[in-house]
């Protein structure tokens, strides 16, 4: 690695010991206790099992998160590069599955022209894909009654690249003073109308009740990163039934519910929230990421107009909504990696990147997924 992009701190995988990361802590002063030996499983706090209000059980409190997959087919199959991570999903021993991976319900809403996609044409695919893992489940831990399932359904709004890894065919809520010029967009680029807004929608609910067909457990429908249902909660400035106010701009995840409680009643649903956002941030004179200069900075959903700072406030008034709904799954996260990526995870490279790179690992493969 070049010392342009030299990280300043190691990554989390260097740290091997327990006493490597103690080190570590000390040496920056993090106070974050931690067990040096880990308990047996008969003993271990993640060994409990989680009983739900639809009469399932997770078995356990490991989970693995969705992740953006860069390797299926054009036309949104799986690859058996696809196969091999849901079996390794499979045989990871976690008993909740949270959306598995990031599944676009319609082809202009894809974040890659590699990711996978739900339709008619693509259901039995996903039916072999959920048939994989309870199979491989099965082989190694003897049962699957304890193991959820879910599938997360997305549209990539401002991020879409549904033709090519390099060119974004946006789809967007309102005009950012940021981030329209930071991936290209002038500042009168078209805006979904509200009739688009409802197509998406009935797409939304077409891929939950294909879901259901192929026997998840649930979907998550996906609020985070900078997504479409994320842009919904920070569209402030946006006219019409899908903005402005907080019970407009909540709209979007209101009717997607609705409707999949009336086209797929049974069928579980799950939100991965980011709850909290921040100023999109930009390559700093030292190379390390700064914030945009703005006075007041109205779009950051779980943030003070000053762009930088929290608060909660509607952030909470969301997830007692999401209870309302009768929605129990929900996953925490926050900001977006496109434009502030050290929100979630150690970033090697300063904010400015529009893409999540495919990048080496350490045995010479190639990763060809984002966290989502």
């Amino acid at each position: 690695m070049s010392e342009k992009y030299k990280p300043q701190f190691p990554r989390m995988a260097q740290l091997k010991t327990a006493a490597d990361l103690g080190n570590y802590l000390t040496k920056n002063d993090i106070g974050l206790p931690f067990d040096e030996t880990l308990l047996p499983s008969s003993e271990s706090p993640f060994n409990r099992p989680i009983p739900l209000k639809s009469g399932q059980t997770i078995g356990n409190s490991l989970c693995i998160l969705p992740m953006e997959g860069w390797d299926g087919t054009l036309d949104g199959r799986p690859t058996d590069f696809t196969r091999n991570r849901w079996k390794k999903f499979a045989i990871s021993g976690a008993k909740l599955l949270f959306g598995c991976e990031a599944v676009a319900v319609c082809h202009s809403g894809k974040a890659n022209p590699n990711q996978l996609v739900m339709n008619a044409n693509t259901f039995p695919d996903f039916v072999e894909l959920r048939q994989l893992v309870l199979d491989a489940h099965t082989e190694v831990f003897g049962k699957t009654d304890d193991l959820v399932i879910g599938l997360q359904l997305t549209h990539s709004g401002r991020f879409c690249k549904p033709k090519s890894h390099k060119a974004f065919e946006s789809k967007i809520l309102y005009s950012h003073p940021f981030l329209n010029s930071k991936f290209g967009m002038p500042a009168d680029y078209p805006l979904l109308t509200d009739t688009d807004i409802d197509q998406i929608i009935e797409k939304y609910v077409e891929a939950a009740v294909l879901a259901q067909k192929a026997g998840f457990d649930f979907v998550d429908v996906k609020h985070c990163h900078g997504y479409l249902g994320h842009e919904f909660l920070s569209a402030v400035s946006r006219d019409g039934r899908y903005g402005g106010s907080f019970e407009n701009r909540t709209r979007y995840l209101r009717n997607i519910v609705a409707g999949i409680r009336e086209a797929a009643p049974g069928l579980g649903i799950g939100i991965r929230l980011s709850a909290f956002d921040m100023l999109p941030f930009k390559k700093g004179p030292t190379g390390a990421g700064i914030p945009e200069a703005a006075d007041q900075y109205p779009f950051a959903f779980g943030g003070k107009p000053s762009g930088t700072e929290l608060d909660l406030t509607e952030t909470k008034e969301l997830l007692a909504l999401v209870e309302s709904l009768g929605i129990q799954l929900v996953c925490i996260t926050g900001g977006s990696p496109y434009y502030n990526p050290h929100l979630m995870r150690p970033a090697l490279f300063p904010p400015q990147m529009v893409t999540c790179p495919r990048r080496p690992t350490a045995r010479g493969e190639t990763a060809n997924r984002c966290d989502t």
